[in-house]
């Protein structure tokens, strides 16, 4: 197994708004799809530590996976996002219009 030196962070603020089931669910779910990542859960945050040959959009993937095998991928996607400190995914509510017509 290669050195584990890559992190990344998940906020899971708004998925833990609609139930805190979905984020226990979730980092259930990483863990068994991805089983060489280490996940540890930091308040709203799931810091999540993964091998140099495993990229970020298989991270993305699995979320994807998550939200759709749960019935939860037309209220939540995942978004990245990159900062000077860190960088990772923001689960976030999709944002829904509605339109009345007379």
């Amino acid at each position: 197994m290669s050195e584990v030196n890559k992190s990344f962070i998940i906020n899971v603020k708004d998925l833990s708004f609609k139930s805190e089931q979905h984020v226990l669910d979730l980092i259930r779910f990483l863990s068994e799809a991805l089983p060489q990542i280490i996940l540890n859960r930091n308040g709203n945050d799931i810091d999540v530590e993964m091998p140099n040959k495993l990229s970020k959009r298989a991270l993305r993937l699995r979320i994807r996976k998550f939200l759709h095998k749960k019935g939860l991928y037309n209220e939540f996607r995942p978004i990245s996002y990159k900062t000077t400190e860190s960088e990772g995914y923001v689960v976030k509510e999709k944002k829904i219009v509605e339109l009345s017509y007379y």
